[in-house]
């Protein structure tokens, strides 16, 4: 039974994903812990404080454990087009997979421990557990479970998000690959990668690909990173990517940085050197002759134009 008489609104307009840094702008609340700046790799942790609400979560980047660690509600939640219920209290945990919108109300106050679990780490995990190739990952609809491994890792990463102590990054990264190996384990369906009869990269290696170079555009990015995050060998990526893609990976790269480029040149707030410098070329002019060869006019003319 949908809820009714929301205590809160989230706004209208919903993204296509948000990070967990995002997630306060649509569940306000007291922040008592996080981890956003201890150099965590692929896990990250907050906690909250909560008053009783109703809102809308657009999809998120990462997957979500949601720890209950004090205060009892009843909890209800829409997933996937359908709606659960359970009363919610310390010991429990919810699950939210990444990619996917929900809707949550709940009538009494809670305070709860968020863990974040990247794709990148969960993609990892599976392949060494699989021995293959994987496609994409779901976690199952969870809204009230017991698992004192789950709760356990949980509370570990959020006592050392609370404390960060010495070896913090190296233990908190040990405690997110056993979390990942648990969850794939019990709570989890990992899809066959989407055939490619041509023997190249899937539609799904492609698109973690470009998230992976668009984010690292500021950066120099080689083959062996490319191949890296697709867990692959630089021969086998390189030949692959070429039958999927008809051009040598160095020219994808560059595509996305060109594409960057246009974008920040059309926006019109930073000087050509600036856009340069975030969009990793080397410098200026190493932009200009790629303008030229690409789109036969130079940055300036390009800005210009549009």
């Amino acid at each position: 039974m949908q809820p009714q008489a929301p205590a809160s609104k989230s706004p209208e307009r919903m993204p296509d994903l948000i990070s967990p840094r995002d997630l306060p702008t649509w569940v306000p609340g007291e922040i008592l812990s996080r981890s956003d700046t201890l150099g965590w790799n692929g896990i990250a942790q907050r906690s909250y404080r909560y008053r009783g609400m109703d809102v809308d979560i657009p999809p998120m980047d990462t997957f979500m454990v949601v720890d209950y660690c004090r205060g009892r509600t009843p909890m209800d939640r829409k997933f996937d087009g359908r709606w659960t219920r359970a009363e919610c209290r310390p010991g429990n945990f919810s699950l939210l997979t990444r990619s996917a919108r929900s809707h949550w109300h709940w009538t009494e106050d809670v305070e709860v421990s968020h863990v974040y679990v990247s794709m990148d780490l969960m993609s990892r995990v599976a392949i060494d557990m699989l021995g293959r190739e994987v496609g994409d990952i779901r976690l199952h609809d969870v809204l009230r479970q017991n698992d004192p491994v789950v709760t356990g890792i949980s509370r570990e990463i959020a006592r050392e998000a609370e404390h960060n102590n010495v070896g913090g990054p190296l233990y908190v990264e040990a405690l997110g690959v056993q979390l990942a190996v648990h969850l794939l384990r019990h709570y989890a369906i990992v899809a066959q990668p989407e055939n490619d009869p041509s023997g190249g990269l899937t539609a799904y290696q492609i698109r973690r690909l470009k998230e992976f170079v668009d984010a690292r555009l500021h950066e120099r990015i080689g083959l062996e990173d490319l191949a890296g995050e697709l867990g692959l060998g630089v021969w086998t990526f390189s030949r692959r990517f070429r039958r999927a893609y008809g051009r040598p990976a160095y020219a994808f790269v560059i595509d996305r940085r060109l594409a960057r480029a246009q974008d920040l040149l059309r926006r019109g707030r930073l000087a050509v050197k600036q856009v340069a410098a975030s969009c990793g070329f080397s410098d200026q002019a190493h932009m200009t002759r790629m303008f030229r060869a690409r789109l036969g006019v130079t940055p300036a003319q390009f800005r210009q134009q549009v």
